[in-house]
């Protein structure tokens, strides 16, 4: 009987020793303004409202996409004539959110970032078939409501041959 209480009590003190306490580092939003901007970014590359687009990022705004070297970031200028190109290659761009976006206010730190999961999908005008891609944005927010940073992750290979863009 001895064995198995100290055995009892040896456990309990082991798993209490390894618990932690709960704790938060901000808040997750639903609904949230900089939602707001992400949605309007993405109307306006659908659209083609270069302008709408636009009026979502800083001037200074750095974009990056699954495929391209981590130390190299495109401008804004750079990745919007990107986003034209698939227009020329594509034909019924669609975007559908793919669940819902994220709003993350951090505490520590005071990073403000959205994370919207997508489906991108488009026809080919060369070959006649569909594409379909499922991908994830992080927007970052600076204090002025913009996105300053962008980062994609997605296959985009396909598309991307298709297109003739190589990083």
């Amino acid at each position: 009987m001895k064995k198995l209480v100290s055995t009892i009590a040896l456990s309990l003190i082991v798993m209490i020793s390894f618990a932690q306490a709960v704790k938060t580092n901000g808040t997750i939003y639903v609904n949230h303004p900089n939602i707001d901007v992400v949605n309007k970014a993405v109307k306006g590359y659908v659209t083609q409202d270069a302008e709408l687009w636009s009026s979502c990022y800083a001037d200074s705004a750095k974009f990056w996409i699954s495929g391209m070297d981590m130390k190299k970031w495109m401008t804004k200028k750079e990745n919007l004539a990107m986003l034209g190109t698939d227009f020329k290659f594509f034909k019924d761009i669609q975007v559908k959110p793919f669940g819902y976006p994220d709003y993350l206010a951090y505490d520590q730190g005071a990073d403000k970032v959205a994370q919207a999961w997508w489906t991108w999908s488009g026809t080919s005008i060369k070959t006649g078939k569909k594409l379909v891609i499922e991908f994830v944005v992080f927007s970052w927010f600076n204090k002025d409501g913009k996105i300053y940073q962008e980062g994609t992750y997605g296959d985009f290979s396909k598309q991307f041959a298709e297109e003739g863009i190589t990083f």
